[in-house]
């Protein structure tokens, strides 16, 4: 009991401070989130990177036979390979949904889809996250989101 003591008197400080500044860097990464770009509201989206210029366009093509059908166009600096646009639910979970890019004109790729429909939430909120193969493209300084058109 005495030896438990001794141990918490000589460790117990240092443990808290390290649990105190664990939780500093855990507030200062919480309170610094990305901001949001709209891409139908605000859209076209640009930021530069170490490899140059990025653009990112949505618009609204119309009702298709599965709903509001959707073309993205993304200019990048460079030419990915696999190139993929991933749609996640932003205001509530539906899952992952990998949209391939096609390249059409130099560094310019498109692609156009139909955003799932939300039976619960006719104003569902998504995020497109760009990946090259599985892997995700850093330094993206906002996240990339849309409104999805109810039916």
């Amino acid at each position: 009991m005495i030896l438990g003591l001794v141990a918490v008197a000589v460790f117990g400080p240092g443990l808290l401070e390290d649990a105190n500044s664990d939780l500093e860097g855990a507030t200062a990464k919480e309170s610094s989130p990305l901001a949001r770009c709209d891409l139908l509201q605000e859209g076209p989206c640009s930021w530069s990177d170490g490899s140059g210029e990025w653009q990112i366009s949505l618009s609204e093509l119309g009702e298709g036979t599965q709903g509001m059908e959707y073309q993205l166009t993304v200019v990048t600096p460079e030419r990915p390979e696999r190139f993929l646009a991933v749609l996640r639910g932003e205001s509530m979970y539906m899952g992952e949904y990998p949209v391939p890019l096609g390249n059409r004109d130099g560094n310019e790729y498109s692609a156009r889809f139909t955003a799932p429909f939300c039976t619960v939430d006719a104003t569902m909120t998504w995020r497109i996250d760009l990946q090259q193969g599985q892997q995700p493209i850093e330094g993206i300084p906002a996240k990339l989101v849309f409104q999805a058109e109810p039916h």
